[in-house]
């Protein structure tokens, strides 16, 4: 039988070993902190685990008591960030991001030809929302286009208060004997304004001269202006070296300055020759002389190799040369060979 000493010592002894197990600082848990904090704890003493502002329990027990073991229960508890909604598709811009949790930032750009009406960028807060308000993006107009001196809008569909957005265009035209210098059409820009307008100048062109051996005509007006025309015309015998027709262009010049060139006699009277790609007999093609700006093709011997080559020759404003490889040949002379009856080299 034990004594009661004995009882009484033993639970003394018990009492002394298990009042010495105290539990130590708790484990850190990210993003968590634990109330009350101490170095130690005496079994039986309670903490209680609290995410941090933007943060959620996930997976765990937030409240512990010291056992008598001295030992902390094994702790599962994360806490994880709070999830902001999905920020959507920015129409016409972009939203720049790693993550929609707390307590990252996203950013937001327009494109071209559109601006930011609102924040540039948001933040998902610990309530689990945006801050700022999303934004939105909106389109750049510009102001109504001036009109150039001496012009008027041939084109233009404004928006509401006479305004365009990007991208419309407005096209210009000149009034009656006015030139347009520039592009017709003006774009509003990205920056909210228009691109370079045009300018309308009145423009003259001096009365055609008539051409030598010829004659012109032209509208009977006081003075000729911009896209009038003229005519020109030779006399027989005479080509016209130029455009038939003639226009006053924006620098107050004629298109071109026609002239009539002079036909040309030719001297040969006996000599086969290509024109156009075919042979032909000069005294008989020729008969009546070569127009300005007509050519053919003479041909000539090479005696060495015994064949027969072509050189060019063109009436020129009343001036043709013949070649000085041709040879004519008299017709008394049959016994010589023309050197277009001979082999080509």
């Amino acid at each position: 039988m034990i004594s009661p000493a004995l009882i009484l010592f033993s639970s003394f002894l018990c009492h002394v070993a298990v009042a010495g197990r105290t539990c130590p600082r708790p484990d850190d848990v990210p993003f968590a902190t634990v109330t009350p904090l101490r170095s130690s704890y005496d079994p039986g003493e309670q903490i209680t685990y609290f995410c941090k502002p933007g943060y959620m329990s996930r997976g765990g027990m937030r409240r512990f008591t010291c056992p008598l073991t001295g030992i902390w229960p094994i702790n599962t508890l994360r806490c994880t960030p709070r999830v902001c909604p999905f920020a959507g598709i920015l129409e016409n811009g972009a939203v720049r991001y790693t993550t929609f949790e707390y307590p990252n930032t996203i950013s937001f750009s327009c494109n071209n030809g559109f601006f930011l009406n609102g924040t540039k960028s948001a933040q998902c807060t610990e309530e689990g929302i945006w801050s700022p308000n999303l934004p939105v993006c909106s389109p750049v107009t510009c102001p109504p286009p001036p009109t150039p001196k001496f012009a008027v809008l041939s084109a233009y569909e404004p928006l509401a208060r006479n305004r365009s957005v990007y991208g419309k265009q407005a096209v210009f035209k000149c009034l009656p004997n006015y030139t347009m210098f520039g592009n017709d059409t003006a774009t509003c820009t990205a920056h909210g304004n228009w691109t370079e307008l045009p300018e309308c100048r009145e423009v003259k062109c001096p009365f055609p001269i008539r051409p030598d051996n010829g004659f012109v005509n032209y509208p009977a007006k006081e003075a000729l202006s911009y896209k009038d025309k003229a005519t020109y015309g030779c006399h027989d015998t005479y080509v016209l070296d130029g455009p038939e027709e003639v226009e006053c262009n924006k620098f107050g010049n004629w298109s071109a300055q026609p002239s009539c060139k002079a036909s040309c006699k030719v001297s040969v009277k006996k000599a086969t020759v290509i024109f156009e790609g075919e042979r032909v007999k000069i005294q008989e093609k020729f008969k009546n002389g070569m127009l300005h700006g007509q050519k053919v093709s003479f041909f000539c011997k090479n005696k060495e190799k015994k064949c027969s080559y072509t050189e060019d020759a063109q009436c020129i404003d009343g001036t043709f040369e013949v070649p000085s490889c041709f040879k004519e040949h008299s017709s008394l002379a049959f016994w010589k060979t023309d050197a277009w009856d001979v082999k080509p080299c």
